[in-house]
């Protein structure tokens, strides 16, 4: 079960991480659509459409993260330390809302942290 849940939160941050940096896009804009097609392929293929969109569209929060600060491998331990937060914090917190934001915005915060600390980050080369 949190290899799907790590799974989709990767799904969503990287595919928002990608689309955001197209043109005609934004972060917002690239969460935003992202989650109403994520939303609509798990309505046709599976019985946990809240939960899963849920967590592809807090994923997507993740997703949206400067480029200029995260690469491709700090979205995916952000994802990775998402779904893990995801999963403990949902049952703990009223509504997924909360529970979305804070994960995150705590998973994003670690990874930044790390950052500061020396761990080894991934920025694309304009």
């Amino acid at each position: 079960m949190l290899l799907t849940y790590f799974a989709i939160a990767l799904c969503g941050a990287l595919s928002t991480f990608w689309l955001a940096k197209q043109r005609y896009f934004n972060a917002v804009r690239a969460s935003s659509l992202l989650s109403m097609i994520a939303y609509g392929v798990f309505y046709l293929s599976t019985n946990e459409v809240e939960l899963y969109s849920a967590l592809f569209f807090g994923g997507t929060f993740v997703g949206m993260s400067a480029p200029h600060r995260f690469g491709w491998y700090t979205q995916c331990s952000a994802a990775g330390i998402f779904s893990l937060l995801f999963q403990f914090l949902v049952p703990r917190l009223e509504g997924y809302g909360g529970a979305l934001g804070v994960s995150a915005f705590v998973a994003v915060c670690i990874c930044h942290v790390a950052i500061v600390l020396g761990a080894p980050r991934s920025i694309d080369k304009p």
